[in-house]
């Protein structure tokens, strides 16, 4: 077989052409490289070539302590900065075998999920668009806007919130903020059924995605692939009900576990918007729950140096595109002597060179697009 960059006229005939899609193509939300390999119009290959936005932030993990690299981990998926935190300070906390105050469990509980919203709801406006449908990612950042008002009021961020402690949160909420979450709360459940109709009752959305893309629970396990991806092939885990953390072993009459079967851009979509609903009412009921809890503190009093003592351990959550975990090893020092992440968008991007070959040229962004990846999630 012989392969050929560029073909032009006759010389192209019968021969494969070689296509690269970025690094800096708008489809690839940043700087992924798709190296294709085509037949006429149909993809006979598939190589995702990442590293472009690679920081080597496990190796300057070893180099800040246990305060500092929380400002670290937040930063690899920026739309889900405060579960990145969370993942840090919950592997430190078991490692000292600390107990967090109960009123801080909640609000991590709460912010945990208000940070889902606002990564889906990027991906709900975003990926519309890529398919031709500008509307709706105007509506999505007007959603986002209420929710990132109040996440801003109590942390000064608006996308890396570095809200998370050792031990608990940064400081209480200010007063009447409860009330203030609660009103953007209903206020973006109130407009969400313009997705339903906008987007999923959009007879052109649903042709391009509907049976294209399909993924298979066999692939889901062969490649880690987790989240909203692995649950709309039918794969029915998620670790806020099968190894619950936080507040959510008292969250199962709320908490609903959305999948579907078909496996297909549709149903990745599908996933996403119902997982959506189910946060915001997830969100109402932490709200309800911090509204009974008395006054308490909301953090541990730490030691000027904070050392874990020696050993592993593994913590993982469910962030908004899947699995996150981290590894940890210490050596009794103030500084991780390991902390290797693993990475929702790193595992979910592989399953590409299983999904594309087949396809047409045209169907790529769309079952790219579906795949709702952060590429620095992938090169970390």
């Amino acid at each position: 077989m012989t392969e050929t960059t560029v073909g032009i006229g006759g010389a192209a005939e019968g021969t494969d052409m070689v296509l690269n899609i970025g690094p800096q193509h708008p489809s690839t939300h940043g700087v992924l490289r798709l190296r294709l390999v085509l037949d006429g119009e149909r993809i006979r290959e598939a190589e995702p070539v990442i590293g472009y936005m690679h920081r080597g932030a496990e190796k300057l993990f070893e180099a800040r302590d246990y305060r500092q690299i929380i400002m670290l981990a937040n930063r690899h998926d920026w739309l889900s900065a405060f579960s990145n935190e969370l993942g840090v300070v919950l592997a430190v906390e078991r490692m000292l075998g600390m107990e967090v105050p109960e009123r801080a469990v909640w609000t991590r509980t709460l912010l945990a999920e208000l940070n889902r919203v606002l990564n889906h709801l990027m991906f709900l406006g975003s990926y519309p668009l890529e398919l031709g449908g500008i509307t709706p990612v105007f509506h999505a950042f007007r959603e986002r806007e209420e929710l990132q008002n109040v996440m801003e009021e109590i942390s000064g961020g608006r996308m890396h919130y570095m809200f998370n402690r050792v031990g608990g949160l940064k400081e209480d909420l200010p007063a009447g903020w409860l009330g203030r979450a609660r009103q953007a709360v209903a206020d973006v459940r109130s407009r969400m059924d313009v997705y339903d109709r906008l987007v999923l009752g959009n007879e052109i959305f649903r042709g391009r995605t509907r049976g294209v893309g399909v993924l298979t629970p066999a692939a889901v396990h062969a490649y880690g692939v987790s989240g909203p991806i692995a649950r709309a092939c039918g794969v029915d885990f998620d670790l806020r009900r099968d190894e619950p953390y936080l507040a959510y072993g008292e969250l199962g009459d709320v908490l609903k576990v959305v999948t579907r079967t078909d496996g297909d851009c549709l149903a990745r979509f599908e996933c996403l918007l119902e997982q959506t609903h189910n946060s915001l009412a997830l969100a109402d009921a932490c709200l309800d729950r911090l509204t009974q809890l008395p006054p308490g503190p909301i953090n541990q009093r730490l030691p000027k140096v904070l050392k874990a003592p020696e050993g592993t351990t593994y913590a993982w959550t469910e962030n908004p595109l899947g699995i996150n975990g981290y590894y940890l090893v210490s050596k009794g020092d103030k500084t991780p002597y390991r902390l290797k992440l693993r990475s929702a968008s790193y595992n979910n991007i592989q399953a590409l060179t299983e999904l594309l070959p087949g396809t047409l040229v045209a169907d790529m962004v769309a079952i790219l697009g579906s795949l709702f990846f952060v590429v620095g999630d992938i090169d970390k």
